[in-house]
């Protein structure tokens, strides 16, 4: 697994937070209401805190565009399942190390960063969104092939 330093427990917790969060989400839908995110729940937040709680991002988030894990894309979400579990990826790629060419990422030392492709519907190929995880537990998504990324908030 590529988080060797973090514990397989505090991931599985991690994890297990978001599967709830979209399982609330969910079943709010049930009642005859839409399922969908309301625009306040899916917009990016780059503020120092996320709408509806008093909670700051994490120090390596601040200063970025968040999005909270329940408010990404559903393909998204099922990497972050596959990551947990350490695959099976659907392409060779995937888990491999991220150079971080753009700089768009804090800078840190070759291999920090691995990608991951998070699947895009209709495309023929690996398509333009990723999951590039840092080792210190960092999770980051891109919709736009690495121009911008949003920090996940777990």
């Amino acid at each position: 697994m590529i988080f060797r330093d973090v514990p397989r427990s505090l991931l599985r917790c991690v994890v297990g937070a978001v599967f709830l969060c979209v399982a609330l989400v969910g079943a709010a839908g049930c009642g005859g209401q839409s399922a969908a995110p309301s625009a306040a729940a899916s917009a990016s937040v780059p503020g120092p805190t996320v709408p509806g709680s008093s909670v700051s991002p994490p120090a390596w988030a601040r200063g970025m565009a968040t999005v909270r894990a329940d408010a990404l894309p559903a393909q998204a979400r099922e990497v972050l399942v596959l990551i947990d579990q350490g695959g099976p990826y659907a392409y060779r790629q995937d888990g491999t190390v991220f150079g971080n060419f753009e700089k768009v990422l804090p800078k840190q030392k070759r291999g920090y960063y691995h990608e991951f492709t998070v699947r895009t519907p209709g495309e023929r190929d690996r398509g333009a969104r990723r999951i590039v995880t840092g080792e210190g537990g960092e999770f980051y998504y891109t919709d736009d092939h690495y121009e911008t990324f949003k920090a996940v908030l777990l």
